[in-house]
């Protein structure tokens, strides 16, 4: 296990000479020190880091297209892009994993530092699998308490075998990068609240799973296409 989330927050503020920073507002604002007791409610963040993963999902699939340019094809990339938006995936991890807001600030910079480290390109045939591959590690590094790899695999959708062949290859292409610091995840805080100042909010749902149109509370399953690369 790697750090506290709680604790990331509180070496976040202690940084800070003004509780009522900027800094602080936005942490506040992206609902990161909001606790998951009492009624539910969606953390903002999701939002913002889904718009975020949208925007760059369609810009990179329109620069590939006219560019005509092949994206590397790995054990992320499904076989077709299943009707479920990246908000709806997402809000589903956050709802089932009952892993922290901060994992999901955590998962981008992982994100981020394995597109950086590969010739991949993300887009609505591999970023579900990268989403629930690096919140997965994101809560076995960040939180206190996190569930087996059986459980994320049923909330993403894939098998456990799949899970765990994603999850080591998630980890080398990071070099097992997981540590955080202090000024990264802020920088990342930042990016986010900077989609909400944006202003353009992308409507066309990018569609990479499937999913019920009902979610019982006895079964409730998400499965996603099968890869084209195992």
């Amino acid at each position: 296990m790697g750090f506290n989330s709680m604790q990331l927050i509180s070496d976040m503020e202690a940084l800070s000479p003004d509780t009522g920073s900027t800094e602080l507002e936005i942490y506040q604002t992206l609902g990161l020190k909001e606790s998951r007791k009492g009624v539910f409610k969606i953390p903002r963040v999701l939002m913002l880091l889904s718009s975020l993963l949208e925007r760059t999902v369609q810009k990179n699939e329109i620069l590939m297209e006219k560019t005509e340019i092949k994206d590397a094809v790995t054990i992320f990339h499904g076989l077709k892009p299943p009707p479920v938006s990246i908000r709806q995936y997402v809000d589903r991890i956050f709802k089932y994993s009952a892993c922290s807001p901060s994992c999901f600030v955590v998962a981008h910079v992982y994100v981020d530092r394995f597109l950086q480290q590969t010739d991949i390109h993300l887009t609505s045939l591999n970023v579900h699998r990268l989403l629930i591959t690096s919140v997965m590690i994101a809560a076995k590094f960040v939180d206190d308490a996190f569930f087996n790899i059986g459980y994320y695999a049923r909330v993403g959708g894939v098998s456990t075998e799949e899970l765990n062949r994603l999850e080591m290859k998630f980890l080398f292409g990071i070099d097992f990068r997981l540590q955080v610091n202090v000024n990264t995840f802020g920088k990342y805080c930042y990016r986010l609240e900077k989609e909400s100042s944006d202003g353009l909010q992308i409507e066309r749902a990018i569609q990479a799973c499937r999913i019920k149109e009902s979610w019982s509370s006895k079964e409730d399953s998400t499965t996603c296409a099968s890869t084209i690369a195992r």
